[in-house]
C-alpha cells in the first residue's frame, strides 16, 4: 500500500490511504463511515460538526520559536505556545491517525504559479478531505507524481485532548508552526479551521515576498480589459452580495493576493453562508449546492431531503463549500489585473458615515487597518447606542505579521497602480439603528456601479466635518439628498453626538497600532 510519505509525520501503517480521491468516491465514503453524513435533495454531502459550529479562536496558538518569532505580531490575536507542546500534541495526533483509514489531498494555495504553495491535507474524515478538495486548487493528475508538499495540515477531530495536561484551553487545538510549516487540528470538526489555517500561512509568507494577502472578494470585467475590483468587509456588510455581479466575472469570494503582476485567488473554491439563503437573493450560491458540495449544519426535511435554510437550530453559521467552477461566471484560472477600484464596506449602525466616500492613500491605510463595522445596540438596560467593532485589515484572526506591514503594502500598491479607494456604508441612514433605516440595496448597487465604471472619480466632492471624508455631491442613480448623512437626520444634535462618539471610538482603537506614521494617524477622524 502506498503511504505517500506519511511516515515523516510519524503516522505509521494506516489501514488504507486515499489520495486525491474523486468527489463522488469521497461522498460515498463519508456516507459509509460518518454517522451524521447525509445527502441533500440535490446530492450535496451534508454533515454536522457537533460542538464546534464555527472557528474557535481561543484554541488557536502559534509556536514561539527563535527563527520565526521575530516576525509574529504577539500583541495582536496570535497566542504563544511552546515547541515542546506542539511536538507532544503532534505526536498524539500521529498516533491517533496511525492504523486508521485516512485521506490525503495534495493541492495548491494560490492561482498564480509564481506564488503558489503546495499544500498537503491529511484528514480523519472523508468529508473534511472533500471540503479541502473544494477549497484548494486541484492539480492535474499528471502533476501529482512530482508533487512535493511545502505545508501540511493534520486534522483529527476525533482526538479530544485533556486541556490541563496539555496546557491548552479546551479539548480542541489548532496549532500553527511556521518553522515546520505545519498546522495540526484536533477536537473540532468545523472544516473552516483548515481553510483559515491555509490563509494564515499565506498571510505569513506572501508579505515577505512583497505580496499583500487580503481577506476580500474580487471580480473582473468580462470585456477582456482586466478591470479588477476588490471588496473588503466584515460579516454582514454585503461583501458577498455586492461582489456577485452577473455583469462581471468572479475571481474569488474571500482570500486573495496582490502581487506585482496583479490579483490572484488563494483558493479554488467558495465557503458561503447558508442562513436565509434563497434562489432569488443568492442564485449562484443556491445553485452551487449540488453533488460535490459539502454543507455544514443545515437542517433538511427527513423525507424530502430539502434543506431548510431558515432553520438555525444547529447554528446560525450554516455553511457550504463548493469548487469555484460551480459558479457560472467564475474566472479560471482565477487571476486578474491590478485593481482599478478598491471598496471598503462597513455596516454603520450609528448612521453617521456617508453612503460613499473617496479615500486618500493615507485614509485608505487608516480604514484598512481599522477594519470598522458596528454591531446593533444591545438589549441590556441602558445600552442604547450601537457598538463599534474593529478587525485589523478586515481579517485580524488570520494575520500573523504586524499590521503595519499589510498597511504599507496596501499603500504602496494603490499608489503605484492608481487604484481608487472608496468607503461604502451599507448600514443606516437618517438615524441610528432603531430610528433610521438601512441603506437601500439598489442605491448601494448604483454607488458600486458608479465606482467601478469611473463615474465617481469625476464628480465634485465636499469634506465632511467629523471624519474628514470626501463625500460626492452627486452619484448617478442615487438621490443626492442622501449622500451627506447629516442631511438625512431630523435630529442634528443626535447626529453630532453619535458622529463624535464613533470618531472617538476609531481614534481610541487606532492607539493600539504602534509605529504607524504620522500621516496615517492624521488621516483618521479628528476626535
Amino acid at each position: 500500500m502506498e503511504t505517500y510519505g506519511l511516515e515523516k509525520y510519524h503516522i505509521m501503517t494506516p489501514k488504507s490511504v486515499g489520495r486525491n480521491l474523486s468527489s463522488a468516491l469521497l461522498t460515498e465514503l463519508a456516507l459509509r463511515t460518518e454517522p451524521d453524513a447525509k445527502l441533500t435533495d440535490k446530492g450535496a454531502l451534508l454533515i454536522e460538526t457537533g460542538k464546534y459550529t464555527g472557528r474557535s479562536p481561543k484554541d488557536k496558538f502559534t509556536v514561539d520559536e527563535p527563527s520565526t518569532a521575530k516576525n509574529i505580531d504577539w500583541e495582536g490575536e496570535n497566542k504563544r505556545i511552546s515547541e515542546e507542546t506542539f511536538d507532544r500534541v503532534c505526536g498524539k495526533i500521529a498516533a491517533y491517525l496511525s492504523n486508521r483509514d485516512i485521506y490525503v489531498f495534495d493541492g495548491y494555495a494560490g492561482a498564480d504559479p509564481a506564488y503558489r504553495l503546495n499544500v498537503r491535507i491529511v484528514t480523519e474524515y472523508a468529508s473534511a478531505n472533500l471540503f479541502m478538495q473544494n477549497m484548494l486548487i486541484r492539480p492535474e493528475t499528471k502533476d501529482l507524481a512530482g508533487f512535493s508538499e511545502e505545508f501540511t495540515i493534520l486534522c483529527a477531530p476525533g482526538l479530544k485532548l485533556d486541556p490541563k495536561a496539555e496546557g491548552l484551553n479546551s479539548e480542541a487545538a489548532i496549532l500553527v508552526n511556521f518553522k515546520k510549516m505545519m498546522v495540526i487540528i484536533c477536537g473540532s470538526k468545523y472544516c473552516g479551521e483548515m481553510k483559515k489555517s491555509v490563509f494564515s500561512v499565506m498571510n505569513y509568507i506572501l508579505p515577505l515576498k512583497g505580496v499583500l494577502g487580503m481577506h476580500c472578494s474580487a471580480n473582473v470585467a468580462l470585456d477582456g480589459s482586466g478591470d479588477t475590483a476588490l471588496f473588503f468587509g466584515l460579516s454582514g456588510t454585503g461583501k458577498t452580495t455586492l461582489s456577485a455581479d452577473p455583469n462581471r466575472g468572479l475571481i474569488g469570494d474571500d482570500e486573495h493576493g496582490w502581487s506585482d503582476k496583479g490579483i490572484f485567488n488563494i483558493e479554488g473554491g467558495c465557503y458561503a453562508k447558508c442562513i436565509g439563503l434563497t434562489l432569488e437573493k443568492e442564485p449562484d450560491i443556491y445553485r452551487a449546492i449540488r453533488h460535490g458540495a459539502v454543507v455544514e449544519n443545515v437542517v433538511v426535511d427527513p423525507e424530502t431531503r430539502v434543506p431548510d435554510y431558515d432553520n438555525d437550530s444547529l447554528t446560525e453559521n450554516t455553511r457550504v463549500s463548493y469548487p469555484l467552477d460551480f459558479i457560472d461566471n467564475a474566472v479560471i484560472p482565477s487571476v486578474g489585473g491590478h485593481p482599478k477600484t478598491v471598496v471598503f464596506l462597513t455596516a454603520d449602525a450609528f448612521g453617521v458615515l456617508p453612503p460613499v466616500a473617496k479615500l486618500t492613500k493615507e485614509q485608505a491605510m487608516y480604514y484598512f487597518v481599522s477594519g470598522y463595522t458596528s454591531k446593533l445596540a444591545g438589549t441590556e438596560r441602558g445600552i442604547t447606542d450601537p457598538v463599534s467593532t474593529f478587525s485589523t485589515c478586515f481579517g485580524s484572526p488570520f494575520l500573523p505579521l504586524k499590521s503595519g506591514i499589510y498597511a504599507e503594502l496596501l499603500g504602496e500598491k494603490i499608489e503605484k497602480h492608481g487604484s481608487d479607494v472608496y468607503l461604502i456604508n451599507t448600514g443606516w441612514t437618517g438615524g441610528a439603528y432603531g430610528v433610521g433605516k438601512r441603506m437601500s440595496l439598489p442605491a448601494t448597487r448604483a454607488i458600486v456601479t458608479a465606482a467601478l465604471n469611473g463615474e465617481l472619480a469625476k464628480v465634485d466632492y465636499e469634506t465632511e466635518a467629523f471624519f474628514g471624508l470626501s463625500i460626492p455631491k452627486s452619484c448617478p442613480g442615487v438621490d443626492a439628498a442622501v449622500l451627506n448623512p447629516k442631511n438625512t437626520w431630523s435630529d442634528k444634535k443626535e447626529y453630532d453626538r453619535l458622529a463624535k462618539k464613533l470618531a472617538g471610538d476609531m481614534v481610541q482603537n487606532f492607539k493600539k497600532y504602534k509605529g504607524m506614521s504620522a500621516a496615517i494617524v492624521g488621516a483618521g477622524p479628528k476626535a
